[in-house]
């Protein structure tokens, strides 16, 4: 138990299929946390829904997430492990490998999307509050997955803050990317900007992966291709500066033309996928709702960009794309490859939102926008808010996406402000 936090592990059974609720369970983890002054208050429950896909709730420690210590002023937080991450049945390469076909590991993947996530915490309100509903905090992805428990169960939601986190409703993964690529291209051209030297470093460096067979510390070769994934770091508050000093710790000493170990050593961490493989197999599909397969859109979308060509000038890095090489060339997502190409051409996605029911809304939304998001469109998010019944939406470029951290509390202070029609 960390001093500054009192705990409460809690672990609840819940439906793999939850249409099919006599069937195969699965287990999910949440860690409840209070201020150890008012824990044996009575409290508002705030239910945090990490982003991703892929990835597992905080762990808390002094400091750390940066707006939980303003949460803890007024709630009792829950910070859920959503399926397949952290302690709730995580879905890993080992046990991807021991399906008996990518079909099968497909149709078990197709469980693990927002609608699921949703009915797991309905199960979970009902056990921890009864019939009270509860709040919700959504950054990034858990902003597309409150839409979805708007959509789906508002009657559990007392209110909602997203932070980072509105998708287009009706937007296809075809509509997403045609609108990301773009926006990576500008945050690449940004980070040359303040870093000119990376510019030709990151040349010098893909010229060499090209021409020589270079091994990361697991065996998987580095290429260009996989170098260039390092710029999915540069959407957030810190990432120009992590990937600037990366690269400035990119040769050996003394060694010209040698990449050093603590270079390859991160990269591999970095683009590896190793501690949250369903981040790349699940990407796509959180824009598939009926309207066609996703097939590889990021993928395909690719050819209608050529300054992202390989031999362009600038070298551009790409961002939260996920491209099918990725499946057959890192060793965290092989085992994956097959199903993840099933789940491509998959078209029987059903809807994650409901347009009628958002327009009715009389929850409490209070949102921001990150002007710059290089992740979530700021365009297609505006669109959202005019389409939510009791939205309220705060625009600011004062943030990267990750603002409701690095602001120290200040976001989700002014967002319940929001919400409570304080400001």
């Amino acid at each position: 138990m960390n001093p500054a936090y009192a705990t409460v592990d809690h672990t609840f059974t819940v439906p793999l299929d939850h249409r099919a609720p006599d069937g195969p369970t699965i287990e999910v983890f949440a860690r409840e946390v209070a201020d150890p002054a008012r824990a044996g208050d009575e409290l508002p429950w705030l239910l945090y829904l990490q982003g991703g896909p892929g990835g597992k709730s905080p762990r808390p420690s002094a400091g750390s997430p940066g707006w939980l210590a303003q949460a803890l002023t007024t709630h009792r937080v829950l910070l859920l492990d959503q399926r397949g991450t952290g302690r709730s049945a995580p879905i890993t390469a080992r046990s991807a490998a021991r399906f008996a076909s990518p079909e099968r590991l497909a149709d078990y993947l197709a469980h693990f999307r927002a609608d699921a996530i949703v009915a797991d915490a309905e199960l979970i309100r009902r056990e921890l509050c009864g019939d009270a509903p509860w709040e919700t905090l959504g950054q990034s992805y858990g902003g597309f997955i409150t839409l979805t428990y708007l959509s789906q169960a508002p009657q559990g939601l007392k209110a909602c803050y997203v932070t980072g986190g509105l998708p287009g409703l009706t937007a296809t993964a075809d509509d997403v990317y045609a609108r990301t690529y773009p926006r990576v291209r500008d945050r690449v051209l940004d980070f040359y900007a303040r870093y000119p030297e990376d510019a030709p470093r990151l040349r010098k460096i893909a010229d060499l992966l090209a021409a020589d067979d270079v091994r990361l510390p697991n065996g998987d070769r580095l290429t260009p291709h996989r170098l260039r994934t390092l710029g999915l770091a540069l959407g957030m508050g810190d990432g120009f500066e992590r990937v600037h000093w990366l690269l400035d710790e990119a040769e050996s000493p003394g060694e010209d033309g040698e990449l050093s170990g603590t270079f390859l050593h991160q990269v591999m961490a970095l683009t590896g996928f190793t501690d949250n493989p369903l981040f790349a197999v699940m990407q796509e599909s959180l824009y598939g709702q009926g309207a066609g397969p996703t097939d590889w859109a990021a993928s395909r979308a690719l050819a209608d960009f050529p300054e992202f060509a390989g031999d362009a000038d600038p070298l551009l890095l790409t961002g939260e794309m996920m491209y099918p090489w990725m499946f057959r060339e890192i060793a965290g997502l092989r085992p994956f490859a097959d199903a993840a190409d099933l789940l491509a051409a998959r078209t029987d996605w059903p809807p994650l939102y409901d347009p009628n029911r958002l327009a009715a809304n009389e929850v409490p939304l209070a949102a921001i926008v990150y002007h710059d998001d290089m992740y979530v469109d700021a365009g297609l998010s505006l669109a959202t808010a005019r389409r939510i019944g009791a939205a309220r939406v705060w625009v600011t470029n004062e943030w990267e996406h990750d603002g409701v951290a690095a602001s120290g509390g200040r976001v989700l202070a002014r967002l319940m402000d929001l919400a409570a029609g304080r400001a």
